[in-house]
């Protein structure tokens, strides 16, 4: 089993309140999850009006396969145009036994850390 998981930062220009950008994040996510199959949320960054840290996640039994997804969905999120990206990574989580410990599920993630 794999899991990937896609970070994307985004800058929001002419946002002025957190109602604004709620509404940017949802048609980036609503579009997301409408057209993939993944799960898609707002991951940090929640108190600042024109920044926002977006992640999906996708599991699937092939390593190639999730990658892919992974690559088209942040693609897509990006070519929406409704956010500058500032920068965007991959991670894939791989698997091998039925009951991992929580030190296999996680890994390093520190590629994953918010930046101020």
């Amino acid at each position: 089993m794999v899991v990937g998981v896609g970070r994307m930062e985004l800058e929001l220009e002419g946002i002025r309140s957190l109602k604004e950008k709620r509404a940017v994040l949802s048609r980036i996510l609503d579009r997301v999850r409408n057209r993939f199959d993944v799960s898609a949320s707002e991951v940090g960054l929640q108190d600042v009006h024109q920044r926002a840290l977006l992640a999906f996640a996708h599991v699937s039994g092939e390593g190639a396969h999730t990658n892919e997804v992974m690559d088209r969905v942040l693609a897509f999120a990006a070519g929406l145009g409704l956010g500058r990206v500032i920068h965007q990574g991959t991670e894939l989580v791989h698997l091998n036994d039925a009951r991992p410990r929580a030190a296999d599920v996680t890994g390093d993630w520190s590629s994953f850390e918010e930046t101020p």
